[in-house]
Parts: C-alpha cells; sequence; structure tokens
C-alpha cells in the first residue's frame, strides 16, 4: 500500500521509505551532542518521535467550532499541521475533498498520516514535509486554510502569511489561532520569544487582502495534550477572501 507522503520535490514514497526516513533523522538527531534549537525542524522531530500525540488528537477548540458553523466544502490547507490533528478532524468533514497539511518535521508527518489511517481518512489527507520559509502554495487552490499556533520567525512569517492570501480561492475562509508575545513566562505551552509571538494588528498587516470578520485577543484555559494547558494569552482571527 503506498500512502500519500510528499517531499519538498512531491516524491511519493511507500511505507517503507518513510519509515527509512524516519529512523535516519532519528539517528542523525541521536549523534548531536546538544539539545536542537527550539523551532527547528531538528527540535520538533525530537519532540515528536514517541508515539504519543503532545498535543492530542482533537482538534483546536476555535477550529472545531468555525468549522462546524461555516460548513465549508472542497480543499483544504493546514499550515504547520504537527501531528495532525487538525488536519485528521477537517478531512472528516463530509463536504472536503482532500486536506493538505505541511510541516517542517517528517516526525510530524508520520504521526498525521497514521492519525488519518487510523480514523479513516487516509485517502484525503496529503502530507507535505517542507520548509515553510520557501515552501510554494500556489495560487487560488483552497476553500479553507487552518492556522493553529504556527509560531515561525518574523523574518518568515509575513511573506508566508502573504503566500497563503494567494493561495486562498474567492470566498474562501481562514481560522487561525497563536500565542500573543503577553503569553510568555504563562506555563501554558508556546514559544517563550515574544518575537514568535503574534499580534491582531501583525496580523491584519501580514493577511491583508482578507475581510477579518472576527479577530480579537483574549485570555482563555487552553486544554491540549500535554504541551497546550493553563490560562493562556492568545489572538483568534477568522477572515475571509473577497
Amino acid at each position: 500500500m503506498r500512502v500519500r507522503y510528499h517531499t519538498p520535490e512531491t516524491l511519493l514514497l511507500t511505507k517503507r521509505e518513510l519509515r527509512s526516513k524516519v529512523r535516519t533523522e532519528r539517528r542523525d538527531m541521536s549523534d548531536e551532542q546538544e539539545s536542537p534549537p527550539p523551532g527547528s525542524p531538528e527540535f520538533w522531530n525530537w519532540r515528536y518521535a514517541n508515539e504519543e500525540y503532545g498535543y492530542g488528537v482533537a482538534p483546536n477548540d476555535f477550529v472545531k467550532a468555525k468549522v462546524v458553523s461555516i460548513g465549508v466544502q472542497g480543499d483544504a490547507l493546514e499550515v504547520a499541521c504537527g501531528e495532525g490533528r487538525n488536519a485528521v478532524f477537517v478531512a472528516e468533514q463530509a463536504a472536503i475533498r482532500s486536506v493538505l497539511g505541511v510541516d517542517a518535521s517528517v516526525e510530524g508527518i508520520r504521526k498525521t498520516l497514521a492519525l488519518a489511517e487510523k480514523r479513516g481518512v487516509g485517502g484525503k489527507v496529503v502530507a507535505t514535509e517542507a520548509d515553510l520559509g520557501s515552501y510554494e502554495l500556489g495560487e487560488a487552490r483552497f476553500d479553507l486554510v487552518i492556522s493553529t499556533f504556527a509560531h515561525l520567525p518574523p523574518s518568515i512569517r509575513p511573506a508566508l502569511h502573504q503566500r497563503v492570501v494567494q493561495a486562498m480561492r474567492p470566498g474562501a475562509h481562514l481560522v487561525l489561532e497563536a500565542y500573543t508575545p503577553a503569553n510568555v513566562g504563562r506555563g501554558a505551552g508556546g514559544p517563550q520569544n515574544p518575537d514568535m509571538c503574534m499580534t491582531l494588528a501583525a496580523l491584519q498587516h501580514e493577511l491583508r487582502g482578507l475581510t477579518f470578520v472576527e479577530g480579537r485577543e483574549f485570555e482563555r484555559e487552553v486544554n491540549e495534550g500535554d504541551w497546550h494547558r493553563g490560562k493562556a494569552a492568545v489572538v483568534q482571527v477568522y477572515a475571509t477572501k473577497p
């Protein structure tokens, strides 16, 4: 059986080839003398290497509520899909044809595909290992874009968000949640560098071209697996493309 796994060169791998790639990544990490730098692909490979899902397998609360309420049809994208919990949830919606999950971690891709197969939507989910700093998303491809806690350096994020806008079809929806700088030091998860966090004002600029239907910064209890827990400071955005 072949799985729908794409490298940056869109090479289709068999499950055996994917397992070999994962083993190589793990061996490379074990040879390092120091812990991988936070936020790097090596860091996320290290963090996702076990079989447990650190953020759980349930979708993000905001994603679940918005996706159900707007009833999107067509094709979806998740930016920084991690272990796949949101991508798989979106794929489970009957009106969704396909979901593309993009992440820099081969371990995250492995777990995304495993969860999709387990939940019976393996045929809908495509997973791509890619550098989000340069990965081309195309134009007018998606009816829904999901981004939850996709904390990237400010040198990368604005250009990525403009590629996201370009990749959305007219009438498409964006659902985004992220930590704000006020979350640093709370112990609820997320980056501890405020430059890696997001604000509503910055997102309004970075996602120009979209209509912000909802946008707010506030505090809420986050309960997502073992790695996102506690009272957090977040920004939530629901936007559409005219």
